[in-house]
This record gives C-alpha cells, sequence and structure tokens, in this order.
C-alpha cells in the first residue's frame, strides 16, 4: 500500500463537526441575445435552474466527497429555501438531522445568473446578525449533545458572517474542544476574525489578512512569517495556513514555513477554492500529518476545483492522482 493510498483509506474513517453558515447556491443558466430597451442591461432568458449547497454545506460536500463523515451544524430559517436546503442534504449523503430551524432568521441565499461560463449577476437574500442568547444557547446545546454521541476526530468551523459563529458560539465550541481534546480547524471572516483563540489551524486568505493586520503583507517569505508570528501572537494557534491565490499557499507550523506553489491550470472559477482547501486541511489535521504534506494535498485540492465552473466538491480519485504523481517527482 502507498503512502498516499494510506492516507486516502485513513480519510474514509474520520467523522468532522462542521459549524458555521450554511446556505443554498443557486445558479440560473441563462441565454443572453439582446439589451433591454428599458436599460442598458442584457435580457437573460432563464434555460434552467439548480440549487447546490454553499458555505459550510459545501464544506461538509468536500469532506463527504473525500470519504469522510461531515456533521454537519447550522441555523437556518422556518421558510421556503430552509426547506429546500434540508431536502437538498440527504440527497448528497449528509444528515440534515443537526440543522436547526428558526423562524428569527432567513435561510441564505446565493443566486447566481449565467450565461454560458460567464455570471452576469449575483443576488443575495440572507440574514447577518449573530444568533440571540437563547437560540445560540439551544444550539450549542445541541453541539454538545452531539459530542457528547458521536466520536468526533475533527472539528472545522466555517464563517461567513452570516450570524451563526457568533462569538459566544465561538468560544464555547473552542472550550468544548479543549476540553475533549479534538483538533479545531477555522476558515474565518472578518466580523470574528480575531476570536478564534488557541485553535490548531487558522486559514484566512491574503485579502483577509491583509486587511486585519497591521503590517504590509507581500507574498514572500520574510513578509509572511512576520504575518504569521503575529497572528501566533494574537490568538495561540499551533498552524497557520494563508491561502494566496494564484501564488498558492503559505502555511506556518512549529517553527518551519514554506510556500506551496500552485500547480499550472486552467481557472475556469475561484469559487469555493477555499472551502476545499480548509476541508482538505482539517483532514490532514485529525490524522495529525506534517502540516507540508497537509499544504501540499490542500493545495493541489483548491486548484483543482478551480478548474470547475461553480461551487463544486473535489474529486478524489483525480487528487489521490495527482498528489501520487508529485510524490514520484
Amino acid at each position: 500500500m502507498t503512502q498516499s493510498t494510506g492516507i486516502f483509506e485513513a480519510f474514509n474513517k474520520l467523522n468532522v463537526l462542521v459549524v458555521g453558515d450554511v446556505m443554498v447556491d443557486r445558479y440560473l443558466q441563462s441565454r443572453v441575445n439582446r439589451i433591454s430597451p428599458e436599460a442598458p442591461v442584457p435580457i437573460a432568458e432563464i434555460q434552467g435552474e439548480e440549487n447546490r449547497l454553499g458555505g459550510a454545506g459545501n464544506v461538509a460536500l468536500n469532506l463527504r466527497a473525500l470519504g469522510a463523515t461531515p456533521i454537519l451544524c447550522s441555523v437556518i430559517g422556518q421558510d421556503e429555501e430552509g426547506q429546500r436546503l434540508l431536502d437538498l442534504l440527504p440527497s448528497v449523503g449528509i444528515s440534515n438531522k443537526y440543522i436547526l430551524q428558526s423562524a428569527e432568521r432567513n435561510t441564505t441565499v446565493k443566486i447566481r445568473v449565467l450565461a454560458g461560463n460567464q455570471q452576469l449577476i449575483r443576488l443575495d437574500r440572507e440574514s447577518t446578525h449573530d444568533l440571540a442568547d437563547e437560540l445560540a444557547d439551544q444550539f450549542l446545546n445541541g453541539i454538545r449533545e452531539t459530542l457528547e454521541n458521536r466520536e468526533v476526530h475533527a472539528i472545522l468551523l466555517q464563517d461567513y458572517n452570516k450570524g451563526v459563529l457568533s462569538p459566544k458560539v465561538i468560544r464555547e465550541v473552542i472550550l468544548e474542544s479543549v476540553r475533549r481534546d479534538i483538533p479545531v480547524a477555522v476558515d474565518p471572516k472578518a466580523k470574528n476574525f480575531w476570536a478564534y483563540k488557541h485553535v490548531s489551524l487558522f486559514k484566512p486568505n491574503l485579502k483577509e489578512i491583509r486587511a486585519q493586520v497591521p503590517m504590509s503583507v507581500q507574498t514572500e517569505s520574510e513578509s509572511l512569517e512576520q504575518v504569521a508570528a503575529y497572528i501566533r501572537s494574537q490568538l495561540g494557534n499551533q498552524h497557520t495556513m494563508i491561502t494566496l491565490s494564484e501564488k498558492g499557499l503559505y502555511w506556518d507550523s512549529a517553527g518551519q514555513s514554506a510556500i506551496a506553489p500552485t500547480q499550472a491550470r486552467d481557472i475556469a472559477d475561484v469559487c469555493g477554492a477555499g472551502d476545499t482547501v480548509i476541508s482538505v486541511a482539517t483532514l490532514g489535521l485529525a490524522l495529525k500529518l506534517p502540516m507540508s504534506e497537509i499544504a501540499l494535498l490542500s493545495n493541489l485540492a483548491g486548484g483543482q476545483v478551480c478548474e470547475k465552473v461553480g461551487v463544486v466538491p473535489v474529486d478524489k480519485a483525480q487528487l489521490e492522482r495527482e498528489y501520487l504523481e508529485l510524490l514520484v517527482g
């Protein structure tokens, strides 16, 4: 059995608790052949509609595609879109048992109108306020009950600033992880960027980091080492991974760091690449792989999904094949 096969087989035995903002990604395929007489805008004739899981739901899809079992915990609205989301989950092999519905919120839906492979417009409907205390307590009680009754190998916090990961939820979930010695990986967003104290892996992207740190950030090692040191001083995290778009990704762990460059690819759409990267990284974290190995796998996976239009999960067989090709040179 090769090293590659061993890692990918081990993914199949992992359970990952995913906590964060889940949403519906709706794609409206259209044909455009004229401009509106009412305003200088294209008239999009709708040809088809597709609904997919987005946000933390896409992370769960990636984990499922890699062979792991995602335990998806989120809060959605008691609305038509919420029911559509609940129906989507079992259709792709993910339980909807851990999704809490609330009349206080709207289910997030992102509607993308496409003409061919080009996105014309995106329309969002969402709630972005933090969970109210009573709702947060109910949500947290469900998470604690899940941790009591399920074996969980890692926790993944996927933040889209839609209010599920409030400071209270973040704090309490991390406390539970410390009590149970479960590694936690985080894909942060701006609002609560520095709330993720003492997590195992912190994975922002370059744009997010540039908006949050008090120094200039360049995509070269010396600058990124300074950034990683600053992040550690603020969070006390063990590992840092910063995605650098076409430059690859940077990782920092236990006094070692490097930039993992991207492989040459035909880029069609970068949507969802960050979800794929954090999914692979979390599984590597659960397996206690060295961060150099985690970065290599995550970088390959993130690049792969950029070759496809829309938010799509990773292809496990392709990822294993590309990983093995790199190992043998």
